[in-house]
């Protein structure tokens, strides 16, 4: 069901990014990347990774990082961030790969650094998928999940539910002409688990120094753990 919803979607999903959120992804993308502060010469993973946003992001800020690999369930996603990487001449020490979050086709031990950014609510089983983001870093490694989470400020939480349960499938329709897969966005981000709950999932995973860091108010939130 996923992989169909964004096949549907995959054309027009950085305009709605931006019209969804008036843009401000583009500054927690930013936060994330902040966060990672990437290195040279590191292997960084980034996992369900769509348009290669945060693939690139890394790249723009860590020229010399080693390799980026991006991994999607969805084809049709990763053609349309090839072509936007192609577009910008950005083919160089980044990697396209179709695959499953819950079974990544890498071994053990074997990136630096593992981001997802608004791919883990689509996962089917989410401590699948973080055992597995365990499972290919190397020690040391680092995880950082960007994913939505729950409003904490009181007016802004009422205003958010009318806005994704209302807007968001009315904008799917009118810009990707596809309201329900919109509808189904807006019912994911409900499904996830809160800030807290995720947190104790992240180290059940195995993680160490686990925490996390709101943004906008907790629309967002920014998840980060190590393997040790």
């Amino acid at each position: 069901m996923v992989r169909a919803v964004f096949d549907s979607v995959a054309e027009r999903y950085d305009l709605m990014n931006d019209l969804m959120s008036g843009g401000i992804h583009r500054l927690w993308k930013a936060a994330l990347i902040d966060w990672l502060a990437p290195r040279p010469g590191r292997h960084y993973l980034d996992v369900a990774g769509g348009t290669g946003d945060i693939a690139m992001r890394i790249l723009d800020r860590q020229p010399l990082v080693g390799r980026v690999t991006l991994i999607d369930i969805n084809y049709q996603m990763l053609r349309v961030g090839r072509g936007k990487a192609i577009n910008k001449g950005r083919l160089a020490n980044l990697d396209w790969v179709t695959g499953d979050a819950m079974a990544l086709p890498l071994p053990g031990n074997a990136v630096d650094a593992y981001t997802i950014a608004f791919g883990m609510r689509n996962v089917t089983h989410i401590e699948r998928a973080l055992a597995e983001a365990h499972r290919v870093l190397r020690p040391g490694g680092r995880f950082l999940c960007l994913e939505f989470s729950r409003v904490f400020l009181p007016v802004l939480d009422k205003l958010y539910d009318r806005y994704s349960f209302n807007v968001l499938p009315l904008l799917g329709r009118i810009v990707a002409q596809d309201a329900e897969s919109y509808r189904y966005l807006a019912e994911s981000i409900r499904r996830f688990p809160d800030q807290a709950t995720y947190l104790g999932l992240v180290r059940a995973a195995g993680f160490r120094n686990v925490t996390y860091r709101n943004v906008s108010g907790g629309i967002a939130a920014i998840h980060s753990g190590w393997k040790i």
